[in-house]
């Protein structure tokens, strides 16, 4: 891939009403690159991308674009487009004229429209479909028109606004192998906003999790799930059991009463951390065999696994397993040294990775419907 810096964002923040969305933040994106800002709602990632494409102004900080700062530059002279979640197709045009509209106000000739147009609606799969009214056509298929609309124009980079949240599930995830493959094809730098973690795990080069208006962690797919720098990044990606524990030295972790092997180091003696252990990576044996033991509280059936809730001396861990095991049945726990990661403590330590609500909510839940139904 190529490394060239195409986009630089500098001490970047933003307020609205008072209430600060950004606080200060720096971010590199790299030509050609798929690159997806992931978080929860609120954590500052469509202003991150509204400031790239030039419809929101920073109260502080910079945005460079090829080596120019174009803060003030309107998002009209920007070489930026942009696919909104609300797919803006003009109603009254059919889909052929949908795509060409941004070459007709280029004034570019019938036959290089007509070429460039063909060569769009191969890309994004409706060919065929030129004449078609827009208000025909899916949420899927209307989606790719948007896209063929904002690519024909070559920008240098795509902003994508959680442009497929309105799909349904099987629909998503074609359009998300689509929208690789497009990339890949046209070269173009893709700046990619979801909340959806799966989605942005299986179509980025690179991954930019946010929350509380600043940068949590940057890097590959395989970085962020495997080594999070800390328990917010854990938790928000995929599942995780993250208990209080201490470094007594280099590759040991104590925690859940028990030392353990690990291999991560550098850490004070005794220094208290952060133990993330995903819930794939802890497997069942008999409770003699062990390193700890515990009692299953909950079983829930996922189709290629269970899903198993174990109390563990009051902490409840999450463990995902094809084999059953019953409710009400004590088990042990067997964590190899690579399954443990360490973590330093954070303002988000104790905050995530004990599954005890996970009983809790399903039965407020329940009580819930009870009342409804009372009533």
């Amino acid at each position: 891939m190529n490394k060239e810096v195409l986009i630089r964002l500098n001490g970047i923040s933003k307020s609205f009403d008072g209430e600060s969305v950004l606080d200060r933040i720096n971010l590199e994106i790299h030509d050609k690159e798929f690159i997806t800002l992931l978080g929860p709602s609120g954590c500052g990632k469509t202003t991150t991308l509204r400031i790239i494409g030039g419809f929101e102004t920073p109260d502080e900080g910079d945005v460079f674009f090829d080596g120019k700062r174009i803060n003030d530059i309107p998002p009209y002279q920007r070489q930026v487009n942009t696919v909104f979640q609300r797919y803006a197709l003009f109603p009254h045009l059919n889909v052929f004229d949908n795509i060409a509209f941004g070459l007709r106000i280029q004034k570019r000739s019938d036959q290089e429209i007509k070429t460039k147009v063909k060569e769009m609606l191969a890309m994004v799969n409706l060919k065929g479909f030129e004449r078609r009214r827009v208000n025909t056509l899916s949420g899927g298929q209307q989606q790719r028109v948007a896209i063929a609309r904002a690519l024909i124009n070559q920008p240098k980079v795509l902003l994508l606004d959680e442009p497929l949240a309105a799909l349904d599930l099987k629909l998503r995830k074609d359009m998300q192998n689509e929208l690789k493959n497009i990339q890949h094809q046209t070269g173009i730098t893709f700046i990619y906003v979801t909340h959806d973690q799966e989605e942005a795990l299986s179509m980025s080069d690179t991954v930019v999790v946010m929350a509380h208006g600043q940068i949590q962690q940057i890097g590959t797919p395989t970085d962020i799930y495997n080594e999070p720098v800390n328990a917010f990044v854990a938790d928000f990606i995929g599942e995780s059991n993250i208990v209080d524990g201490t470094m007594p030295e280099d590759y040991r972790a104590r925690f859940a009463g028990h030392t353990f092997e690990c291999v991560d180091y550098g850490f004070a003696k005794n220094e208290p951390v952060d133990v993330v252990i995903r819930p794939e990576d802890v497997d069942v044996v008999p409770p003699e065999k062990g390193m700890l033991k515990g009692l299953v509280t909950g079983v829930t059936f996922k189709g290629v696994h269970y899903e198993i809730i174990v109390d563990v001396k009051g902490f409840k861990w999450m463990i995902q397993s094809t084999d059953f095991v019953a409710e009400g049945e004590t088990i042990g726990l067997s964590i190899d040294p690579d399954a443990i990661h360490i973590m330093k403590k954070s303002e988000f330590s104790g905050m995530f990775g004990d599954y005890s609500s996970f009983s809790d909510e399903l039965e407020k839940l329940s009580d819930v419907t009870e009342e409804i139904e009372e009533e």
